[in-house]
């Protein structure tokens, strides 16, 4: 791969980090514990808002999985080792990682 393509993969790479990085910050009070407020409806707006709470909680482990996805990738790039397959050693295509620079197995790895 030539360094300038690896060079574009590194910003994207980076972009996400930064941006998955600021997501987590303006959600967190959104993955609170859910405090006991007397003054609402009572048992069916508590149970929203601990649905509403597990669904953050999800959001942001799933924000934590592709942060460390996208770390992985960014020392593969340090490390001269960006771009190919996991499972088969193989050059994983262009257009797969420009759909996800993350990835790490080629799709004919993707398909067993």
């Amino acid at each position: 791969m030539k360094a300038h393509q690896l060079d574009v993969f590194r910003k994207a790479l980076t972009a996400r980090a930064q941006e998955i990085d600021q997501l987590n910050k303006d959600s967190k009070d959104a993955a609170d514990t859910v405090a006991l407020d007397q003054s609402k409806v009572g048992r069916l707006s508590r149970m929203d808002a601990m649905q509403a709470q597990q669904m953050a909680q999800e959001t942001a482990r799933r924000r934590q999985q592709q942060l460390q996805k996208i770390k992985s990738a960014l020392y593969r790039l340090e490390d001269g080792n960006y771009g190919y397959c996991f499972t088969c050693g193989d050059a994983i295509d262009i257009g797969r990682l420009n759909f996800d620079p993350a990835s790490t197995r080629c799709i004919g790895c993707m398909d067993n």
